[in-house]
């Protein structure tokens, strides 16, 4: 408790805490403070709650608006027991075997297993002479998790002291390396250079940038499988809505929050666009961090995230997201799917650094059907198709170019795994850039916040607790340690690290 006593000193019980957001990370921070005793109030400016994992009914049809895999359940587990609660009772986890399907350009696969003798078969398999690589590979995955994240992932990242005393575990992992290089100097295959290192897509890194720190997905994922709940990640936002309210909070929507009441340098409440105001002793921003700095908190003296630090920092890219439904099932296919452009670094180099809209792309395929029929009508498939695009400071009307960019898209899955596909579709919706941020007030469009960096990660980033205001916290995608919902999930931990027992 010693880094949270000065700041909470003081709050008396039965303090009231408001979180402005329901996604995973400002819905585990709500229960958490429940459990501590807090009265809590989450405000959700949606409709329905999730955040970024909304779920879309349209047409008969289920989607996950985002997040789709589940690789660390232990999070889960470990929130619904601190809450009196079994996270299996409310929600059917399905393990995925092989977790996904990795598909080149010119036709050939790897399936990526979870078990290490199929992995380092299906390594052979692909190149022979890159089997000692991989186990070479897989040992320094193994000490960046244990390192990365057991050590430094759950811990908040407050003071210089913290930061230096994370020295000789950086250095250990070379977390000066991209993941890229990294791959690199273990395989030979370029296609097993692209598999072990596009993890950090999914969390909206780069990977010729991001830090080697984050290879330790691949020794996450070996360790606790992955997963696809029966429902969709959808009922995993549901059962934590339950469990909120089962532990005394309160979930509000359709509640805008205009900005954070600041009061002598402290956080003492909100403001709705209503013009309600709500009286608190703590203010959690389970929102886009830039928003809660450049927007929430405009006016407000800020010495560490002034606008132009928020604006000069590197963002992750945008994504484009076609959901579609058919008419018919596709039942060789897996439930997740990764499909490799014929260009690997040119490609990235076009989304994150020359912001261009390239004729190719990289597409990840989602069809929850595989594993739950239930999501779409009998005799039919549920897919998502997402494609990793340059965010806003690119050049692109998406009025223009959505609908052009679909039917490329479309195009190529019909020419290779769906074919008929333009005559099976029964229903669409797209989101794109511009979406993301009317919708989620992402800055830039960019879908996952702050590009997870060396220098935008760990103390880099915005802190759990703000820097410029007392009493205002930050869990999410956008600060320590960063996006995917163990990150989010893992960020809740580090702020109630924070936060003392409300006596």
């Amino acid at each position: 408790m010693r880094a949270g006593l000065g700041d909470t000193a003081g709050v008396r019980t039965g303090g009231r805490a408001v979180v402005i957001g329901s996604g995973f990370g400002g819905l585990a921070a709500a229960i958490r403070l429940c459990v501590k005793g807090y009265r809590v109030t989450v405000l959700e400016r949606l409709d329905t709650p999730g955040g970024r994992a909304v779920v879309y009914e349209q047409d008969g049809f289920t989607f996950d608006a985002g997040p789709t895999i589940i690789t660390a359940p232990f999070l889960l587990e470990e929130l619904f027991e601190l809450a009196g609660a079994n996270f299996h009772d409310e929600v059917d986890l399905r393990p995925m075997s092989p977790f996904y399907r990795i598909r080149f350009h010119d036709g050939s696969h790897f399936d990526y297993w979870g078990d290490a003798e199929r992995m380092r078969a299906e390594v052979a398999r692909v190149s022979a002479d890159d089997l000692a690589g991989y186990d070479n590979f897989m040992r320094e995955a193994e000490r960046c998790y244990e390192l990365g994240y057991q050590e430094l992932g759950t811990a908040p990242f407050e003071t210089i002291p913290d930061l230096l005393r994370a020295v000789p575990s950086m250095l250990r992992m070379r977390a000066w390396e991209s993941i890229l290089t990294m791959a690199r100097r273990h395989f030979k295959s370029h296609k097993l250079q692209q598999v072990f290192s596009f993890h950090p897509l999914l969390i909206g890194g780069n990977p010729t940038n991001v830090t080697c720190v984050y290879s330790l997905i691949a020794s996450l994922e070996r360790r606790f499988g992955v997963h696809s709940a029966m429902g969709g990640t959808g009922a995993i936002v549901s059962a934590m809505v339950r469990l909120l309210k089962r532990v005394g909070g309160e979930l509000r929507l359709s509640a805008e929050v205009d900005r954070i009441v600041v009061e002598s340098g402290r956080a003492r409440g909100v403001t709705l666009k209503s013009g309600e105001r709500i009286e608190a002793d703590m203010v959690v921003s389970n929102a886009d961090a830039a928003w809660t700095y450049q927007t929430a908190l405009a006016g407000t003296e800020r010495t560490v995230w002034t606008d132009r630090k928020v604006q000069k920092s590197n963002y992750s890219m945008g994504l484009f997201v076609w959901y579609f439904g058919t008419r018919r099932r596709y039942d060789a296919l897996p439930h997740h799917m990764i499909l490799m452009g014929p260009r690997y670094e040119g490609l990235l180099n076009d989304i994150f650094e020359r912001k261009v809209l390239s004729e190719d792309f990289s597409l990840y395929l989602h069809r929850p059907t595989a594993t739950d029929p239930s999501l779409a009508p009998n005799g039919c498939d549920t897919f998502y198709v997402l494609s990793p695009v340059p965010h806003l400071d690119a050049n692109i009307d998406w009025s223009a170019m959505s609908e052009p960019y679909r039917l490329r898209i479309q195009k190529h899955l019909e020419d290779t795994l769906l074919p008929g596909l333009s005559a099976s579709i029964v229903t669409s919706k797209v989101v794109a850039p511009p979406d993301f941020e009317s919708r989620y007030l992402s800055f830039k469009g960019a879908a996952f916040g702050m590009e997870p960096r060396l220098l935008q990660s760990a103390w880099f980033r915005p802190h759990n607790r703000s820097e410029d205001v007392k009493g205002l916290y930050l869990v999410g995608a956008g600060t320590h340690p960063g996006a995917g919902i163990p990150g989010v999930l893992t960020s809740a931990k580090a702020f109630d690290s924070l936060v003392p027992v409300c006596v």
